[in-house]
């Protein structure tokens, strides 16, 4: 085991994490393995503080060893987990050997440990909608096919997701009636997503009650988010989330203008 994985954050950390109903755990690693050429996941098991209670699409806070020997936090969504076995899959985008998460997960070996909090997070399959429409890119990736996978049968959804090639798209396996457009930009990410946005100016909403989710980088997610409300989409049917911006490590924006 390394005994950098092993550093535990500090109480004040603890202390913050708990005010917001996050459950302190530990994580350890099962396996590793590349998913595609872009995707690592990383298979652990966790104890900790009560029941896992996951509502799909949610991810967990990994404190991860950063550059200067502290920890730093880095949010990844639950891509499944089986209640049966306890094992978790955790899906990491290897988009640089210098950011913690993806060194974390081609590091990673059985054994490791981990400390985390959570589950938690503001995206999340909700009930009540009609249909659904996804648009995100490959950091979002795991929760738009964790959400997907978790839809009842026959559930009307589409999913618009933005990778770098063509052997990122992964297989689908959902009960939902369910369509995915992979939309393949041949390039590293960019602020202001040009595929993502041509889509969701086109994007004309069915009738009746849905929920439409906007995920990925965080510019991109307010301009789509504004652009919907502009065209008389209710704001309480759009569920907005910044996954990364440029310079910023770790956390997300919650999109709310």
């Amino acid at each position: 085991m390394s005994e950098t994985l092993l550093k535990r954050p500090s109480p004040e950390m603890v202390d913050a994490m708990r005010r917001r109903g996050m459950a302190e755990r530990v994580l350890t690693v099962q396996s590793s393995t590349r998913v595609t050429p872009n995707m690592q996941r990383v298979v652990v098991t966790q104890e900790g503080e009560g029941a896992f209670d996951l509502k799909p699409g949610q991810d967990l806070v990994l404190m991860l060893p950063d550059q200067e020997g502290g920890l730093g936090r880095r949010h990844y969504t639950v891509r499944r987990y089986d209640a049966a076995t306890g094992c978790i899959d955790l899906d990491v985008v290897l988009h640089g050997d210098d950011n913690p998460g993806p060194r974390w997960a081609l590091n990673a070996r059985a054994g490791d440990q981990v400390v985390c909090f959570g589950p938690r997070g503001h995206i999340h399959l909700r009930s009540g909608a009609e249909w659904r429409v996804f648009f995100g890119d490959e950091t979002c990736l795991p929760a738009i096919l964790a959400m997907i996978e978790a839809l009842p049968e026959g559930a009307p959804a589409t999913a618009y997701i933005e990778i770098e090639a063509e052997a990122d798209a992964q297989a689908v396996e959902t009960q939902g009636d369910v369509r995915v457009e992979w939309l393949v930009r041949a390039g590293p990410a960019q602020p202001m997503s040009r595929l993502l946005n041509a889509e969701v100016a086109a994007f004309q909403p069915p009738a009746g009650q849905g929920h439409i989710y906007l995920i990925g980088e965080t510019s991109s997610v307010r301009w789509q988010r504004q652009s919907l409300i502009a065209r008389g989409v209710p704001a309480d049917q759009i569920i907005a989330e910044g996954f990364w911006r440029p310079g910023r490590l770790g956390g997300h924006d919650h999109v709310r203008d």
